[in-house]
């Protein structure tokens, strides 16, 4: 032990505070270093640059939902029916998954009231393997859909996905012919449903319910597309105009109805579906 160490650890000074690691955040876009209580009371938008960052499932219906919602339960689906291995078991990863999410699987979704009207609210969470959707991403969607059926209310559907679910094959894909009969179905009933396209919605669930609302309402920034700009320009063999796929160049070439910003968000759907909901469904 040095004598500087020495000196130091006789002096008479209390024990460093530990800083919590969460205290801050930093922006993805603008870098600048956010208070995480202020930028949590902002829903996750960066006061700065108004960058809209990504969130779980309990935090957006907590701020679409009136309180006293009621969380659907989750469906008990086969899980790795391919018995699938990549460098880790398809079982892992979903241990791994659960163990850092709340809800069993990427998608949630609750029954309650937008500014005092009935609504279904699904959400897809990014943070539960990409959002990817497999079984029970599909049985959730299917539930949720059923349940504004029961109801004769709307139903939202916040999307944020990274396509289908690999480890499960085919019957992911299956996934997207299921959760469209259950969009026609609402259709043929006269229901309203809105999708909300948060970042980033891309792959199989752009194909398939994510782009078969009423209305499509994007958040500013958010991508939304298909197949990866790479991928597009690799394949068509030409370069793709600044901001492809953002929210903005979809709503000005018509693939979206409105860009909504968070703040505004759950004032739109509630007028959206005092608009669109059936006279006995919205009275």
């Amino acid at each position: 032990m040095s004598w500087l160490t020495r000196v130091r650890n006789a002096l008479p000074f209390s024990n460093k505070r530990e800083t919590p690691d969460n205290l801050w955040v930093k922006c993805p876009r603008c870098h600048d270093m956010l208070f995480s209580k202020e930028y949590e009371a902002n829903l996750y938008v960066c006061p700065r640059c108004e960058y809209h960052g990504r969130i779980g499932a309990d935090a957006r219906l907590g701020q679409l939902l009136d309180e006293g919602y009621e969380l659907l339960p989750a469906p008990q689906v086969r899980e790795d029916p391919l018995k699938f291995r990549d460098t880790k078991r398809y079982s892992d990863r979903l241990k791994a998954a659960r163990a850092a999410n709340p809800h069993e699987d990427a998608f949630t979704a609750a029954y309650g009231r937008i500014e005092g009207l009935p609504a279904v609210v699904g959400v897809q969470d990014f943070g539960f393997m990409a959002g990817s959707m497999g079984m029970a991403v599909g049985d959730a969607f299917c539930a949720a859909a059923a349940k504004a059926l029961q109801e004769r209310c709307a139903y939202v559907v916040v999307t944020a996905a990274g396509g289908a679910r690999m480890q499960e094959g085919i019957l992911s894909l299956m996934q997207m012919p299921k959760a469209t009969v259950m969009t026609r179905r609402l259709k043929e009933a006269g229901l309203p449903y809105i999708v909300v396209l948060s970042d980033p919605t891309t792959g199989g669930v752009t194909a398939s319910y994510a782009m078969l609302g009423d209305v499509h309402i994007a958040e500013p920034g958010a991508l939304i597309g298909f197949a990866g700009q790479r991928v597009i320009q690799d394949t068509i063999r030409a370069q793709l105009p600044e901001g492809f796929q953002r929210a903005e160049y979809l709503h000005k070439h018509g693939m979206v109805d409105m860009v909504v910003p968070r703040h505004q968000l759950r004032a739109t759907l509630a007028n959206l579906i005092d608009y669109l909901a059936p006279a006995e469904a919205a009275a």
